[in-house]
């Protein structure tokens, strides 16, 4: 019974965190998480990207959902969350697990878990905002349409090793963009301090 009192204490007080404008406090360990896969990511490299040069494509991000006059405040937790929640899906493929070194990857898998669960936290209080529900519209599409280019793409080069090294870079970019989003949103709610 005594958890009651604790938990109900600690919603109180994470709704009036730094993010409470969003009813949310994204942490910065959000963003140490996003660098910290950013460098996996690196890591992961099996061939210089100069020998793919004939696999490159411009999958055409939605920059749309990242740029500072389109993307609402509380757009981005959702913006976020579709980012992330397609890179983790894109690596749960068994192609992706044959493609790179299967401890890295998991890594991954594990930081982009975990940025996850806190975005599904600070998109419930969105959702039941509902501040940005009309304003979203089209925005999960791009996203959408985006990823779904980028697995097209591997499936006609037959998951080749220059098909994912081309992919890991573009999710590079992707990661880099989510770091930008967020910092963005700290620099709002006029959190300034850097991780």
């Amino acid at each position: 019974m005594a958890l009651l009192p604790s938990l109900l204490m600690a919603l109180v007080l994470f709704s009036y965190g730094p993010g409470a404008s969003l009813g949310c406090d994204l942490s910065l360990n959000h963003v140490v998480l996003s660098r910290e896969n950013l460098e996996l990511l690196s890591q992961m490299r099996r061939i210089s990207s100069s020998f793919c040069l004939e696999d490159r494509k411009d999958f055409r991000f939605p920059q749309a959902t990242v740029d500072g006059s389109q993307v609402q405040e509380a757009q981005v937790i959702s913006v976020l969350h579709k980012m992330i929640q397609q890179i983790f899906k894109l690596l749960l493929t068994e192609h992706s697990a044959a493609a790179w070194n299967t401890t890295l990857l998991h890594q991954l898998r594990n930081g982009l878990y975990r940025q996850l669960e806190d975005l599904d936290t600070c998109l419930l209080w969105e959702k039941k905002e509902e501040r940005s529900a009309r304003a979203m519209q089209g925005l999960p599409f791009a996203l959408r349409r985006y990823f779904q280019d980028i697995r097209l793409y591997l499936k006609e080069k037959k998951y080749s090793d220059c098909a994912w090294e081309v992919v890991r870079v573009e999710v590079m970019r992707a990661i880099s963009l989510t770091i930008h989003l967020h910092e963005r949103l700290r620099n709002k709610n006029g959190d300034m301090e850097s991780p």
